[in-house]
């Protein structure tokens, strides 16, 4: 039985469409998106998922994670997908959800993740530090921000009149491109009982 999907996102909800648009051109997806859900209630990836039909909803992030929760329950999720998602994720939805919670992050790992690392300010970083590539970051989701074991990761080389803007660009181009296949890929491997065992 394919697993039913969870896509949390605090923004726009570029990622989110990479994922529904990528799920929706497979004849035979591993996975189901049962619902999108934000802690904001006007962000774009609400309007996204309901353009698209997907169930939407906004939750308080700042119960303990009592209503995200209730709403996982509700839509008997199997596998959360964090995409633009800022907030972390409360310990007891990581215990109920270990392994089966993923995260992308815009860079590599461990050198430009933790607390307030995000958008913009990670590729400042990434420039700040003179690193001649960049990239992108898949991972499973712990208690720690930007943590837990590497699913994939993705290189986009530095120009050297690269700006934050710029660099984000090409960085965002690639996640568009990589994230849906992993997403796929860990729903096919749930699907199959194969869970991440860390």
């Amino acid at each position: 039985m394919n697993p039913r999907l969870a896509v949390l996102a605090s923004g726009g909800g570029t990622n989110l469409q990479a994922i529904i648009d990528y799920f929706g051109a497979l004849e035979k997806p591993s996975g189901t998106i049962a619902l999108v859900a934000s802690n904001k209630s006007a962000a774009g990836a609400i309007e996204r998922a309901r353009a698209a039909e997907i169930p939407a909803e906004a939750f308080d992030s700042n119960d303990d994670g009592a209503s995200l929760h209730q709403l996982l329950r509700q839509y008997k999720i199997d596998l959360i997908i964090l995409a633009g998602y800022l907030k972390q994720i409360p310990p007891s939805i990581i215990e109920d959800y270990h392994g089966r919670i993923i995260n992308i992050h815009p860079g590599l790992l461990p050198e430009f993740g933790g607390p307030g690392m995000y958008g913009s300010r990670v590729h400042a970083a990434v420039l700040a530090s003179g690193a001649t590539t960049t990239g992108l970051t898949i991972h499973f989701v712990d208690n720690e921000y930007d943590h837990g074991p590497v699913i994939a990761q993705w290189r986009v080389r530095v120009k050297i009149d690269d700006t934050p803007d710029s660099l984000a660009h090409r960085v965002l181009a690639a996640e568009h491109i990589v994230y849906p296949r992993v997403v796929e890929m860990v729903a096919a491997l749930t699907s199959s009982g194969l869970a991440a065992d860390f």
